[in-house]
């Protein structure tokens, strides 16, 4: 990458759990978030699935779970809630080269204090934090979590990928920990050092508040990066996929594309819209092709079936100790 960006050291405090964040107001934004991608994919072609033979298709075999969904009676784009544009108001604002550097910094200091848990144990914990506040929701957390690797488990996919369907929002504990607010938690994410893709990356006006935009280096086309060197050495907009991905990275076993499922689940612009693809090295077109096929679990499991937490809980536990074998991670 060159040129480089350069963080200044300057006091990189650890932000305390604060009593007054709301993890039911976290949710309803991201579910609102979620809700407007849904409306983004609405009229796109959904092929036919092709019955196959074999036991366990491929992790990038087309879901078939979703295949009797309408997924055109949704309401039109343009209607979404105003709250969504004015989180993507504030997000596209403050997230800066700046802003990233000193997350990133803060979440490797050696003053920051990492929570020790169980991948099941920190379920739980995004459970309580986000339903606690409300006691009439419909879902839990879990449930939620749980439907999404139930979908994947029922289209026969590899047990890494029912494992990444169960964990891959656990990144929002990072609300209750380092987080300033809701827009460095959720929301599309984005590259950070390079021009802003104004054509491909929801609601564009925006990022004009945002002091990169008119950067002399970060807003050209490649900033900071080069063509081709590859999503890896790309700082994307720090937020729970970010989080969680740095997370399982240093403590799982879990494969590249697992990992890929999780850090760009929310990076709509590359995987749904074609941005940022000259950014890409030979190895991101698998990647790319890992996360396409996670996305629909993503998006659309929500409606599917109440799992049993109680049935289910020693499958799941079962394959968290298969790729976490040290057993308590660091979070």
């Amino acid at each position: 990458m060159a040129p480089s960006a350069v963080y200044e050291n300057e006091d990189v405090s650890v932000p305390v759990v604060s009593a007054t964040k709301s993890g039911r107001a976290l949710e309803d934004i991201s579910d609102a978030i979620d809700e407007v991608n849904v409306l983004k994919d609405q009229g796109k072609t959904t092929k036919t699935a092709k019955a196959k033979d074999e036991a366990s298709p491929a992790y990038n075999e087309e879901s078939r779970f979703d295949q009797e969904k309408d997924k055109t009676q949704f309401r039109q784009y343009d209607d979404a809630c105003d709250r969504v544009k004015n989180f993507y108001r504030e997000q596209h604002e403050k997230q800066t080269v700046a802003y990233n550097l000193k997350a990133r910094a803060r979440y490797h200091s050696a003053s920051r204090r990492r929570e020790g848990m169980t991948i099941w144990e920190a379920i739980e914990k995004l459970n309580t934090l986000i339903d606690e506040s409300d006691p009439d929701t419909e879902l839990s957390q879990i449930q939620h979590l749980l439907q999404s690797a139930e979908a994947i488990r029922r289209d026969g996919k590899p047990r890494w990928m029912q494992l990444t369907g169960l964990i891959h929002d656990l990144g929002k504990l990072l609300y209750f920990y380092d987080a300033e607010g809701q827009w460095d938690v959720v929301g599309d994410t984005f590259p950070v050092g390079c021009a802003f893709d104004r054509e491909r990356i929801i609601y564009p006006d925006t990022f004009d508040a945002n002091p990169d935009a008119t950067h002399p280096v970060y807003g050209t086309e490649f900033g900071i990066y080069s063509e081709g060197c590859g999503l890896d050495n790309i700082m994307l907009s720090w937020g729970h996929d970010e989080y969680l991905y740095h997370v399982v990275k240093e403590q799982s076993l879990l494969p590249d594309e697992s990992l890929a499922m999780i850090r760009y689940h929310s990076f709509y612009p590359w995987h749904k819209e074609g941005a940022y693809r000259k950014l890409m090295c030979p190895k991101d077109h698998a990647m790319l092709e890992a996360v396409k096929a996670f996305n629909p679990y993503d998006l659309y499991s929500k409606s599917d079936d109440v799992p049993s937490v109680d049935e289910l809980k020693p499958y799941y536990m079962e394959l968290i100790d298969e790729f976490f074998p040290q057993k308590v991670i660091m979070w």
